[in-house]
């Protein structure tokens, strides 16, 4: 027989090898990490644990200009209080200064000694008392007095120019100036007591109006700032309509929906009255610095001339404080009474 061939790769005479079934690969399981014990366990459990989206918007371009706006009322309303604080300051310390410092004027007449006449008034005003110290003008001083009005190089002895003592007051509740009055009509010739009462009365009144003032303008810049709320609460139910309306037909209670607003609206205020606040208090610690280096420039010293150092006081700054908590307070309240407004007209 003829040789038969073999396949390539295998030897004359072996047997030919059978190949099995091929083993099947092992599948990778996949690791699981191991869970928290904190962590929830499905979907559903973390959409429990995750918090509610809010009604109104945390952040918004309306939000943010309501802010803006806020901000200036508050601005305003702290400059007006401070402006306010420091002319009562400057009104009542004139006050205090015209109450302890009166002043006796002798006017000359035909035949009489002024000299003996000044030193008679001198001696009387000293046994009141409540009376500090009793001086009379120099002459010098006298014609420093009269200069500004009728100029340089005057004569006293040749004009009827009367003479002056200047009262210092130490206790003025101790002091009757009416008895003071009488006494020296009576025992001075020509003499009379001036107790500056009508400039007194007249910054009394100067104050009064400031005041008054600052009120009306604090009326007007809130009632700006309560208009502007209603108007972005408004607009804020305007956008959130359908989640209002849902809400409020399955049966939620106005005063729930409302406080969703007022919650919005208290810390919008707050943002808006602690801006406005910082910027008012910034603005009267600059002007104090600006005010105490009189020779600065011309305006600070017209400033410090009339109101001294133009410093706030402790009043002025817990007046700021106030008047952004009460921006804060009335920004949620007059929120809440806009959707309760609202939310009647849909019934």
């Amino acid at each position: 027989m003829a040789d038969q061939k073999t396949p390539a790769g295998h030897k004359a005479g072996a047997a030919p090898q059978v190949k099995g079934p091929a083993k099947p690969k092992r599948k990778k399981l996949p690791v699981r990490r191991a869970r928290k014990p904190s962590e929830p366990k499905s979907r559903e459990d973390r959409d429990k644990l995750r918090p509610p989206a809010p009604i109104v918007p945390q952040q918004s371009v309306a939000g943010r200009a309501l802010t803006l706006v806020v901000a200036i009322m508050s601005f305003l309303a702290c400059l007006t209080v401070g402006g306010v604080s420091v002319v009562w300051d400057a009104a009542d310390a004139w006050q205090n200064d015209l109450v302890r410092e009166v002043t006796i004027q002798i006017r000359p007449a035909e035949g009489v000694d002024m000299l003996r006449e000044i030193d008679k008034a001198i001696a009387l005003t000293q046994e009141f008392p409540g009376i500090g110290s009793v001086r009379a003008l120099s002459d010098q001083e006298t014609k420093e007095l009269l200069e500004p009005w009728l100029g340089n190089g005057l004569d006293l002895d040749t004009l009827p120019v009367p003479r002056l003592i200047q009262i210092n007051v130490d206790d003025p509740s101790a002091l009757n100036l009416e008895q003071l009055r009488d006494a020296l009509a009576k025992q001075v010739n020509g003499a009379s007591l001036d107790d500056h009462s009508i400039w007194t009365s007249r910054l009394s009144a100067m104050a009064g109006a400031v005041v008054v003032g600052g009120f009306g303008i604090m009326i007007l810049v809130f009632g700006s700032m309560v208009l502007s709320v209603i108007f972005a609460t408004q607009a804020a139910m305007a956008g959130n309509k359908d989640v209002v309306s849902v809400l409020h037909f399955v049966g939620a209670e106005d005063g729930f929906i409302a406080r969703e607003f007022q919650r919005h609206f208290l810390l919008l205020g707050l943002k808006g009255g602690i801006s406005g606040g910082a910027a008012a208090t910034l603005s009267f610690l600059l002007l104090d610095f600006m005010t105490r280096d009189s020779g600065a420039t011309a305006s600070s010293a017209q400033l410090s001339a009339l109101f001294g150092s133009v410093s706030v006081s402790l009043p002025g700054y817990l007046g700021v404080i106030g008047v952004v908590f009460l921006v804060a307070v009335l920004t949620a309240l007059t929120s809440g009474l806009a959707v309760k407004a609202h939310l009647r007209k849909v019934d």
